[in-house]
């Protein structure tokens, strides 16, 4: 049974590893739902979250092949249960549509969303929420006009505390003591 699938793949960081990724869930036909990158909580290690609808058995079979490129230091797949997660998203709407009545102020305020910047000929509101939040919020949106609108990919953590941050103290501590045998020679 296909249901969402949050991979969080940590790598060095390399050029075209991006490029490798994205190929390994092509070959498989499998779309990429959200993509994020961003440093770790370990200096010099980055963090590539990606979601995606499959089976587990296919995303066992991913993680696998991610883990066989060079500059993949471990993957780990979690199910939506198993993490916490967010999503920003921007909407740039016309001044005019807070002029005449606060119907587009209450729904900023019903969204728990808030006013980032306020120019003469638009404004700009931010929402973090689930995929499904900030696209309600669009739809309520719509009939005032939405002059731009962006949405981030997902960030998550899990759940678990020791699985990976155990993981990539390993990781450190290991370049580490690699880099003092080299400075010793």
């Amino acid at each position: 049974m296909k249901k969402d699938f949050t991979i969080t793949v940590f790598t060095e960081h390399k050029v075209g590893l991006l490029h490798r990724l994205t190929v390994i869930f092509t070959r498989r036909k499998i779309s990429i739902e959200s993509l994020n990158t961003s440093e770790s909580e370990v200096r010099g290690i980055f963090r590539f979250t990606i979601v995606i609808t499959t089976t587990e058995d296919m995303v066992k079979t991913i993680i696998k092949q991610i883990e066989k490129q060079i500059g993949i230091l471990k993957a780990f797949y979690h199910t939506e249960d198993e993490i916490v997660y967010q999503e920003i998203a921007l909407y740039k709407v016309p001044t005019k549509a807070f002029a005449h009545s606060d119907e587009v102020e209450n729904l900023i305020r019903k969204h728990n969303a808030r006013v980032l910047t306020i120019e003469p000929e638009y404004i700009v509101v931010e929402k973090t929420g689930h995929k499904e939040e900030t696209r309600q919020l669009f739809r309520e949106l719509e009939p005032y006009g939405i002059l731009q609108f962006a949405r981030s990919g997902r960030i998550a953590v899990t759940k678990q505390i020791k699985e990976i941050t155990a993981y990539l103290r390993e990781i450190e501590e290991h370049q580490e003591e690699t880099a003092d045998e080299v400075l010793t020679y």
